[in-house]
């Protein structure tokens, strides 16, 4: 399976979401999709992360922008983490792994003084043609959603 490179289509994809869907690149042409990979449901950094993006919404939805969560959790964890915490955008289920394989998310990390294979936080903004246009890696959740956005507007900018 080819990874993902900047300024190059993203290779299409298929996934199971929230909400008893499919969701597949392909169907989302024509709006950006920022993509971001976090490591858990319902662990303390992911929910801040997923509540600035529900927070901030209304502003990406502004800039025809689709936000889509991505986790190796269950679906039936991610229902419950979007229902508790209100999330409108959807979120995907990579139980097999191969999107966080294309984009290339999986890494070993220390965790409690053991070395685990994980999520990297990561986030990626794929424009309304399929292209990638940014990605940011190793995530600080902190201001992140900001920049994203930032980042978005910049494109759409670029287009006007």
């Amino acid at each position: 399976m080819s990874k993902v490179k900047l300024d190059k289509a993203v290779p299409k994809f298929t996934l199971p979401a929230t909400g008893d869907k499919e969701i597949s690149l392909t169907e989302l042409k024509g709006s950006h999709v920022v993509l971001y990979f976090y490591p858990k449901d319902s662990t303390p950094g992911c929910t801040t992360e997923g509540q600035d993006f529900r927070d901030n919404h209304t502003k990406f939805k502004r800039q025809q922008v689709v936000v889509l969560g991505v986790s190796r959790d269950s679906l039936r964890s991610h229902e419950n983490f979007k229902e508790k915490h209100k999330f409108p955008f959807d979120l995907l289920c990579d139980k097999d792994e191969k999107l966080c394989k294309m984009f290339d998310v999986i890494k070993m990390k220390n965790m409690y003084g053991k070395q685990v294979r994980g999520i990297e936080r990561s986030t990626f903004l794929i424009d309304d043609h399929g292209i990638l246009r940014r990605e940011w890696r190793k995530v600080k959740v902190t201001d992140h959603v900001t920049e994203v956005l930032d980042a978005v507007k910049a494109l759409n900018k670029s287009r006007a």
